[in-house]
């Protein structure tokens, strides 16, 4: 299992991170997006290497980058103006990598933090990648072009379930449960929107089934993560953790958050497109 939960938190420090900073569309990011490799590189190397003092290091790197993403959320927040549901989940974004970061030093030292064993600390890391970081963002990201009650919803939903889930770790198995359910409701709300996004005219045919396919991915995997958390609160049987990071994880990883980013990210790059071209024509541009 260590490997595949390598492989894809890998995936969410050298590739999710970055694109998303892309999509958030923020000038006060730029610095810090050109500047991930930095920190995405020493923490992806950390993964492979045993636990000691050099892996702690490599993580030290990551974790700094991560907490300098998470700054930037107070600073937002001061301004008030970015408080609206898609703003509160882009502020969720910018600090959920910092919990990832956090568990990854601690992982790595040998440290039990806070009394969860290694095992749950390594599953931290792409726990709050992908369903902290890409799923507030892409549920801001919905609700920005989807700005109903679904839309307002989901920007909110998601951040408040991502937060039950981390508050559960520490109370327990029904609190986590809890945070699950909500949790669960904005992801397939955002998957009902991105769906309804894919069927939209005009949009080409490899952005519809980037689209289609993370919204129908996103019904099995959290089916899948309410199974785990209502057998760990009932004691009812359930997946194993192992069972877990191949489906659920890698489902989220490689199903949802990557197909869902080069959507928008091939959603933004079109209508950039369409704006230079009517610019060229003499055009007004919205």
């Amino acid at each position: 299992m260590s490997a595949l939960v390598n492989a894809v938190v890998m995936l969410g420090m050298l590739v999710i991170v970055p694109t998303g900073l892309r999509l958030a569309e923020r000038p006060e990011l730029d610095l810090l997006r050109r500047l991930w490799p930095l920190f995405a590189v020493p923490g992806s190397v950390a993964l492979w290497l045993p636990r000691g003092a050099t892996a702690t290091a490599l993580a030290c790197c990551y974790a700094l980058g991560t907490v300098a993403l998470a700054l930037h959320a107070p600073r937002r927040a001061v301004r008030g103006g970015h408080l609206d549901p898609a703003g509160i989940a882009l502020l969720t974004a910018l600090v959920t990598p910092a919990v990832a970061g956090v568990a990854l030093v601690a992982e790595r030292s040998g440290h039990e933090l806070f009394g969860f064993d290694l095992g749950i600390l390594a599953l931290t890391v792409p726990h709050f990648h992908f369903a902290g970081f890409a799923a507030a963002l892409v549920a801001g990201l919905v609700c920005r072009v989807s700005d109903g009650p679904a839309g307002r919803f989901a920007a909110l939903s998601v951040p408040l379930g991502t937060l039950l889930v981390l508050v559960g770790y520490f109370v327990g198995d029904w609190a986590e449960l809890a945070g699950a359910l909500v949790l669960t409701a904005g992801m397939w709300t955002v998957g009902l929107l991105t769906w309804r996004t894919g069927l939209a005219e005009g949009r080409d045919r490899t952005t519809r089934l980037l689209l289609l396919a993370s919204a129908a991915v996103l019904v099995a995997t959290m089916l899948l993560a309410l199974s785990w958390a209502l057998g760990e609160a009932t004691g009812l049987p359930h997946p194993s953790l192992t069972w877990m990071a191949a489906t659920h994880g890698l489902g989220n990883a490689l199903g949802f958050a990557l197909c869902s980013l080069l959507a928008w990210r091939r959603i933004r790059t079109a209508g950039t497109d369409r704006t230079a071209g009517t610019d060229r024509t003499g055009g007004r541009t919205a």
